[in-house]
């Protein structure tokens, strides 16, 4: 990081120390350096020099904050986007220790995503009772009644629109149109619109909070558990995790199946329950 950049966060910061430790990483999109500091320990700054990164890192943050709000799955705790002087901007976040990939913790991350991807739907219940009470819920988490996110984000560079929408497949077709292909994936997108109600005839789609951009390398481990990181969330299928998943790999078999026991288990809970809510379960790993 530079030396001005390093001036600005300590300025937005209220830092007395911010120390490089030598420690860095990144991929094919952002850098990253680790730093000690006096208010908030070790932290992670990622950096983008590029004039959409503000749009990119903002969307991180509201996903990070997202992800951690149910207390379910572990993820670097988010603590201030901050423009860089010389363009793009930085994000600043809880540095957590990783080791090289998701092993031991394979399974534990499968349970705690189906729990992720369920807990939206379990609060339904909860917001009907309060909708029928003299003495309305106020704060606590509330359920989230329609697909898309607060706040656009991004998957690499690739800008999500996140415009709230009442179903699915309405969310997920308008995701697709504002984002060209080729002409041969037009005009199959063409013929494929039409049709796609069909593909969720029957079926009552509740929104779920997803990762966005979950493959083996957003993923990792410590010796506390696993994590997660770099996400793109919204509300949207459940099941738009895993078709990124399988499409990038880097999940073992044991993470799939114990997803899939999870999720079938808790969705007919919720059912039994008297939460009418249907749920899609998907089994094939």
């Amino acid at each position: 990081m530079s030396g001005p950049l390093e001036r600005v966060v300590k300025e937005e910061l209220g830092l007395s120390v911010l120390k490089g430790t030598g420690v860095s990483g990144g991929g094919c999109i952002n850098q990253g350096t680790a730093y000690d500091t006096d208010k908030y320990g070790r932290v992670f700054i990622k950096v983008n020099s590029k004039s959409g990164a503000r749009t990119m890192f903002e969307g991180e943050f509201a996903s990070l904050e997202a992800l951690a709000a149910p207390g379910i799955v572990r993820v670097p705790k988010p603590i201030k986007v901050i423009d860089q002087p010389s363009g793009g901007a930085a994000l600043v976040m809880e540095y957590v220790e990783m080791g090289g990939g998701l092993h031991k913790y394979a399974a534990q991350l499968g349970e705690q995503l189906a729990r992720l991807h369920l807990h939206n739907g379990s609060l339904e219940s909860a917001a009907r009772m309060a909708e029928s009470n003299v003495h309305k819920l106020e704060g606590g988490p509330h359920y989230v009644g329609k697909f898309g996110f607060h706040v656009n984000t991004c998957c690499g560079y690739l800008e999500i629109d996140n415009t709230w929408r009442d179903n699915w497949q309405e969310f997920y077709a308008n995701m697709i149109e504002n984002h060209e292909g080729d002409r041969q994936a037009r005009e199959l997108w063409n013929k494929v619109l039409p049709k796609l109600p069909r593909f969720f005839d029957g079926v009552d789609i509740k929104p779920a909070i997803v990762h966005g951009d979950l493959w083996g390398g957003n993923a990792s481990e410590n010796n506390e558990g696993p994590l997660i990181f770099d996400p793109a969330s919204l509300y949207g299928h459940s099941e738009y995790d895993l078709g990124i998943s399988y499409l990038f790999g880097g999940f073992s078999g044991k993470f799939y199946e114990a997803y899939h026991k999870i999720f079938t288990t808790q969705a007919q809970h919720i059912l039994q329950s008297g939460n009418h809510t249907t749920i899609r379960i998907t089994t094939t790993i």
